[in-house]
């Protein structure tokens, strides 16, 4: 084997990779779409939105589909949705995007963060359990970098507990849990659509549900333009102007690249989890890293495998840091980084921050109690910070291509007692 880049030896990967990392695929046919709302200057309307829902309401077999501006929005619609309010309490994991669950706060409720499991970098169901008090409302299972959250037992203990379950799927677009489409399985689901994730249709995000309360209430939350279809009387009275005081349709020019990209998602989904099974199925059995993907057979998939990370397991390499390990990645000609979001539990905002001028931290101005949570209440999710790093996000099947930056990891890991 050749000696490692960053010792001086050859790169790994030696020949540009051309469009294997372009995305989202952009053809004419999205182009004539978003052309047709500007000419007839519908860009602020419905109608193609309306028509998005219907499909993206279909391809999940939901009776309910709303389109939102974000992603952002469609889970703050979900929440409001849930009837999560003042004094409430919702649980999410900590290594997530803010707007899994940050948007709780302006509704008067208070963040509980539950650690993650190692395997699956989703909520454990075990420690969910454990947060659960008298005042929860709500559990955000966050589809975290494409990987399933085990649903199962987080649906027994809510259901048995009368909370309901908002599943994020922004990482998730399209990937299965024991063979149903995430997103379908909690009480309802939401999720971004921004132009880097799997489903990318330049900005927005959607809601879908089976349950017509949930539906009326995010849309009576922030779209003003569809109160007056309302039926729940308690909601039609307010018909005109939105509960929430938000504005958040989506663009239409989002639903009309929307629609053309959902048309051809299956077929563009199908070939990435080709590419990055192979990827991982070239690593198996390599010491020190680990596949981050639901085990063979499962009926589990990873969707779009958007943000595509891998399990670092230093001790097998003699401790060798993250860091260390993914700088000589790097040198092969692989793009590689360490690490993951943030952890929201450590972070001044949920912690210090008086949003609203209350007097005190707005994640507890409406709690009778302290909630926050300081370095060490979640050693799972802390200790993940130091054990997951990025990987290529291949868009095609090239096994040649994919196949040099396997090469590039091995190459590493076989040889990282020289990097010590």
């Amino acid at each position: 084997m050749d000696k490692l880049a960053i010792l001086g030896g050859p790169r790994a990967v030696k020949t540009d990779p051309g469009d294997m990392f372009k995305w989202p695929i952009i053809t004419g046919e999205d182009e004539e779409a978003a052309l047709a709302v500007l000419r007839r200057g519908a860009m602020s309307g419905t109608d193609v939105t309306v028509t998005f829902e219907k499909e993206y309401a279909e391809w999940h077999d939901m009776k309910y589909a709303l389109a939102h501006n974000t992603g952002t929005a469609s889970l703050h619609s979900a929440m409001f949705g849930c009837g999560i309010g003042v004094e409430d309490e919702i649980i999410c994991q900590s290594m997530t995007f803010w707007a899994s669950v940050l948007q709780a706060m302006n509704l008067g409720a208070t963040i509980v963060f539950a650690d993650m499991d190692a395997d699956t970098l989703t909520l454990d169901p075990e420690d969910v359990e454990r947060k659960i008090t008298d005042r929860t409302r709500a559990i955000m299972v966050v589809h975290y970098l494409g990987h399933p959250t085990d649903m199962d037992p987080i649906m027994e203990i809510a259901n048995a507990r009368g909370i309901k379950v908002i599943e994020d799927v922004s990482h998730a677009h399209g990937a299965l849990y024991k063979g149903r489409l995430v997103g379908t399985i909690g009480h309802v689901g939401a999720m971004s659509c921004m132009s880097g994730k799997s489903l990318a249709i330049g900005e927005g995000g959607m809601l879908i549900t089976d349950d017509k309360k949930i539906y009326e209430r995010a849309a009576a939350f922030g779209h003003y333009e569809r109160t007056g279809q309302i039926e729940d009387p308690e909601l039609k009275k307010f018909s005109g102007l939105p509960l929430g005081g938000f504005k958040y349709r989506m663009h239409q020019l989002s639903s009309a690249v929307g629609r053309v990209q959902l048309g051809h998602y299956q077929e563009r989904m199908e070939e990435i989890q080709k590419a990055m099974n192979y990827f991982w199925d070239l690593l198996e059995g390599a010491p020190g890293i680990r596949a981050h993907r639901p085990p063979k057979d499962s009926g589990s998939t990873m969707g779009g495998w958007y943000a595509a990370h891998g399990i670092y397991v230093p001790e097998e390499l003699d401790g060798l840091s993250v860091h260390k390990f993914c700088e000589a990645v790097r040198a092969e000609g692989v793009s590689t980084s360490p690490g993951a979001n943030l952890l929201m539990h450590l972070h001044p905002v949920l912690n210090d921050a008086d949003v609203y001028g209350d007097g005190k931290p707005t994640r507890i101005a409406h709690s009778d109690r302290d909630v926050r949570q300081g370095e060490g209440s979640l050693p799972v999710t802390e200790r993940m910070t130091e054990r997951v790093y990025t990987i290529p996000w291949f868009k095609h099947y090239r096994p040649e291509v994919i196949k040099a930056h396997a090469e590039a990891f091995r190459k590493v890991v076989t040889q990282a007692g020289e990097l010590k």
